[in-house]
């Protein structure tokens, strides 16, 4: 059956009946009827129950609306759909496409009116583009005629000096355009949602993961290849492509992301000029003495930089500021101007910036697990991500290139010379990171040369990087697990781990109660590698039960993370929660929430699924 409705007129009924608090959303806590009669412009009636339903009819009413119809023809299916179904198709046809960018003329008028826009002037957008791309340089010159929007040419040559000469003079870094039959396009990327409007590192990779699973691998590609633009360009994988991120990477997931595109497309060209640009990631970014590689042979993040993070909201570092400015005295703006301008030397603050600045490479913003000493360590998963490369860069060769890769420049690699880098890091993180009595893997101070005790998410990784044995990975399950395992999935840290939490100290995102995306589909993926198939069945329903309840509870909420304690989008930590803020209906959800959705789903055996759509609790099955 299939309704025909005046829109304006069923809306407007339907949200003065339902929805008692006035957000134009109708949720569980709306105190109306949880029953509307809808009427067709033709006379069929139907009762909609249950504000599953009703929100369902909100949201079909107003993608009709969006679409500029005056009247909505609504199929019943629609309105009852079960809920897993219709959060996954919700997904495919219309949350991928919403998140899509381009850097060509139509992203930058979107751009022009972003909240991260901090110029000069509120309508003026700085546009920085590489030193050797010419082709972007005079195609933005040529839009300074058309929008608001000011070219600027980075030097040859990024230093962390430069970076912070234009930390205020912020601006969107140009990513891949492509020119065909004289018309110049965007490469396509998709963007994490809400206030991130912009291409993140570690986001793409498991957004890409959804995409994939959707038949997108034309938006999967794309990712790759703006993540190799940014390689030449810009020395490394952006954390994001705006103007304060020049000095910061992201968690390292390129190699999985072009052997996954690969599987699909066959391209081979593709994959050999990729493979090409990884191996020199990995060895100019990573395995760079004294950066990102340390004295005992393993890795850790390290954000170069100068100052205060810029991009952080006013007032975040008043705390730290204030007892400097006391001492002077002056403001804590003041200090802040005088700090920033080299006038004052402190190298306390230095080392804290470093570590702030090296929290948020991590793509771990922020945790209790690495604050305040992120850079000394050898992180568990960074070196998992690596090992990972090693085995990939070894497996690609053999398989594709006959044991035998020559890059442009000359130099030849084979299968054994990346598998005994594999083994190399393999020894020193069972030297370094794990730990035979507690049956984990933990961060490493190269410091203070001793292990750290904080119970992670984390410790899983190497099961996903299959860096672990057999006989570690039954010690993680064993050990790790049961700390770990709450309602809704996998929590960010253990709570004893975290510690008390005060005025003092608050929440941090990445830790107890949260859970987040990430850390869900890497812990799924490497319990099945080691063949745990049960125990990865009971993770991936609870988490798509909690996604699904809030969905049927909350008007279609998808957000950036959970209390996966309460099992609730409801998350008190510092940020808030991207993809809560919409009226009517989500027009993204959010991007590697997305993916998981639809990852989970491809894992989940078919017999969940109806006991998915009733919401059955996952406690009630395993």
């Amino acid at each position: 059956m299939i309704f025909s409705l005046n829109i304006d007129h069923i809306l407007q009924k339907l949200l003065q009946q339902e929805d008692t608090d006035g957000d134009k959303k109708i949720t569980i806590e709306d105190k109306g009827s949880k029953a509307f009669e809808i009427v067709s412009v033709t006379g069929e009636k139907y009762m909609v129950k249950g504000t599953y339903h009703l929100s369902n009819l909100l949201q079909e009413l107003v993608i009709s609306k969006n679409k500029g119809n005056t009247i909505a023809k609504i199929p019943l299916t629609k309105i009852v759909e079960p809920p897993v179904q219709r959060t996954s198709r919700m997904i495919r046809d219309y949350y991928w496409e919403s998140l899509t960018r381009k850097m060509d003329e139509t992203g930058i008028k979107r751009l022009i009116s972003d909240t991260k826009n901090k110029t000069l002037t509120a309508t003026t957008l700085r546009i920085y583009v590489p030193f050797h791309d010419t082709l972007a340089f005079h195609y933005y010159k040529n839009l300074e005629t058309k929008l608001p929007i000011k070219t600027c040419k980075l030097p040859e040559t990024i230093t962390p000096e430069y970076v912070q000469s234009i930390n205020n003079k912020p601006g969107i870094l140009s990513l891949k355009l492509t020119s065909e039959n004289g018309k110049i396009q965007g490469v396509p990327f998709v963007v994490p949602g809400g206030r991130f409007n912009e291409m993140y590192g570690w986001d793409s990779y498991f957004e890409s993961i959804g995409l994939l699973i959707d038949g997108r691998e034309d938006l999967a590609k794309a990712m790759a290849d703006n993540f190799q633009y940014e390689i030449e360009h810009y020395g490394k994988i952006l954390n994001a492509n705006r103007s304060y991120y020049l000095t910061r990477t992201q968690p390292p997931f390129y190699t999985s992301l072009i052997q996954e595109v690969f599987n699909i497309t066959k391209d081979k060209d593709w994959l050999k000029s990729h493979l090409e640009t990884a191996i020199h990631e990995y060895e100019t970014v990573w395995m760079v003495q004294g950066k990102r590689l340390t004295a005992n042979k393993l890795n850790r993040y390290f954000a170069e930089g100068i100052g205060i993070p810029p991009e952080v909201e006013e007032g975040h570092y008043d705390a730290i500021l204030k007892p400097f400015a006391n001492k002077q005295p002056c403001t804590v703006e003041d200090y802040i101007r005088k700090y920033q301008n080299n006038e004052i030397d402190n190298p306390f603050l230095d080392t804290y910036f470093l570590h702030d600045r090296t929290v948020r490479e991590s793509g771990h913003d922020t945790s209790y697990r690495i604050e305040g000493n992120c850079a000394d360590f050898n992180l568990v998963e960074l070196n998992a991500l690596l090992y990972k490369y090693e085995t990939d860069f070894a497996h690609v060769i053999k398989t594709q290139f006959n044991d035998n890769f020559k890059t442009a420049v000359g130099k030849t690699y084979t299968f054994e010379y990346w598998n005994e880098k594999a083994k190399q890091r393999q020894t020193l993180s069972n030297q370094y990171l794990w730990n035979a009595s507690k049956g984990m893997y933990f961060d490493y101070d190269t410091k203070t040369q001793q292990q750290s005790h904080y119970i992670a998410a984390t410790t899983f990784i190497p099961m996903w990087a299959e860096m672990a044995s057999k006989e570690q990975a039954q010690q993680l399950l064993e050990k790790a697990l049961p700390l770990l395992l709450e309602k809704g999935g996998i929590a960010g840290s253990t709570e004893e781990s975290r510690g008390e939490i005060s005025d003092e100290r608050p929440q941090r995102q990445w830790d107890y109660p949260n859970g987040w995306a990430p850390h869900q589909m890497m812990i799924w993926k490497g319990l099945l590698n080691y063949g745990y198939h049960q125990e990865a069945q009971q993770l991936i329903y609870r988490w798509l039960y909690m996604i699904t309840k809030n969905v049927v509870d909350y008007n279609g909420t998808i957000p950036e993370k959970y209390d996966v304690v309460e099992a609730t989008h409801k998350v008190f930590a510092e940020y808030g929660n991207v993809g809560t803020d919409f009226e009517y209906i989500t027009q993204e959800g959010f991007g590697w929430m997305n993916a998981s959705y639809q990852y989970g789903l491809s894992l989940l055996d078919e017999a969940y699924i109806p006991k998915l759509n009733s919401l059955t609790y996952p406690e009630d099955l395993f």
